[in-house]
């Protein structure tokens, strides 16, 4: 019997954490009931891709990407608890908690609006779109922390020019999944639901805006937006919408939902700026996560360090204005 390295084994032939489990839980079902009838399934019903949690799985196929900063990554388990996810619970800890049993297969993607092609897309077609890349995007939230990640997907443009938006439409509207009864919690999170979220066309089809599977080499765990979201890097982290399922191309500025709860507060833009504080505290510095010494801070970048790429969409506008 020949057996391989671990390194010499293609991710092709690597069976997926989520499929790995699930047959562990067909085999224990169909020990225990003698048949491959359990509880009015069939075979092929516990078989199926729908009851898995797609969480976890190995990424194959996936290449370095632009626009990558060299900057140390945080930690996986830094970014996987602690987290903004208020359909889930308002405590940065609370999401990992609450979302572990979130299923995510099946899943669609309603694309529709100003657009030539409006359809749905399932979770294995946004797969295939494109090839997947690493990003090591820096990613700043509100808050004043911020983290660096190497998410994984492909430029949201790509998905864009598949439906052809019409000319008059200028916005782009994102809206989360919201399940009341897998997420129950969001009733006292003090913001409207569901979550969402919009761009400006040229910021949508910038290519630093990501369509993300996933992150660290594996596809997203729930609390950090599974199965698909975008990343932003330029913006404050609730514009990087999580748990897409619409996507709505509009003439006008589309409703947000921090925008929608405190606009004061909360612009629709919402470009990392160190010059524009929020109203109750500054934005000119930041904090790493899991940087907790004396003299972690540091300062915060404009377009949370993207000028080059981003300034250009912004030219003659008033950004305390538009914030």
């Amino acid at each position: 019997m020949l057996i391989k390295n671990s390194n010499e084994i293609p991710s092709s032939e690597i069976t997926p954490k989520g499929v790995y489990m699930n047959r562990r839980k067909f085999l224990a079902r169909v020990s225990a009931a003698g048949t491959v009838l359990v509880a009015g399934g069939s075979l092929l019903e516990l078989m199926s891709p729908t009851t898995m949690t797609l969480a976890g799985n190995k990424l194959g196929g996936v290449v370095k990407g632009p626009f990558n900063t060299d900057e140390q990554q945080t930690s996986f388990k830094d970014v996987t608890h602690y987290n903004n996810f208020y359909e889930f619970g308002t405590g940065k800890e609370e999401p990992a908690k609450n979302a572990q049993n979130f299923k995510t297969s099946p899943w669609t993607v309603s694309v529709e609006g100003l657009v030539k092609k409006s359809r749905k897309f399932d979770f294995d077609e946004i797969m295939r779109m494109a090839p997947l890349e690493e990003r090591a995007y820096r990613h700043r939230c509100v808050e004043g922390w911020s983290i660096v990640v190497p998410w994984i997907g492909y430029s949201l443009n790509t998905l864009i020019k598949k439906v052809e938006p019409l000319g008059k439409a200028k916005f782009v509207q994102f809206e989360s999944l919201f399940d009341p009864k897998v997420m129950p919690v969001a009733r006292t999170a003090g913001i409207p639901f569901p979550y969402l979220e919009g761009l400006r066309m040229d910021e949508a089809l910038h290519p630093l805006t990501l369509l993300c599977v996933g992150m660290y080499g594996e596809s997203l765990p729930n609390q950090d937006g599974a199965p698909v979201r975008l990343v932003v890097p330029w913006k404050y982290g609730f514009k990087s919408i999580k748990s897409i399922v619409k996507i709505t191309f509009v003439e006008n500025q589309p409703p947000t939902a921090w925008n929608l709860e405190n606009p004061h507060e909360y612009g629709f833009y919402s470009n990392v700026n160190p010059n524009v504080d929020h109203p109750r505290w500054s934005q000119a510095t930041e904090r790493r996560l899991g940087e907790f010494t004396l003299f972690s801070r540091r300062k915060t970048l404009m377009f949370n360090g993207y000028a080059d790429q981003v300034a250009g969409l912004y030219a003659g506008m008033d950004l305390r204005k538009y914030f």
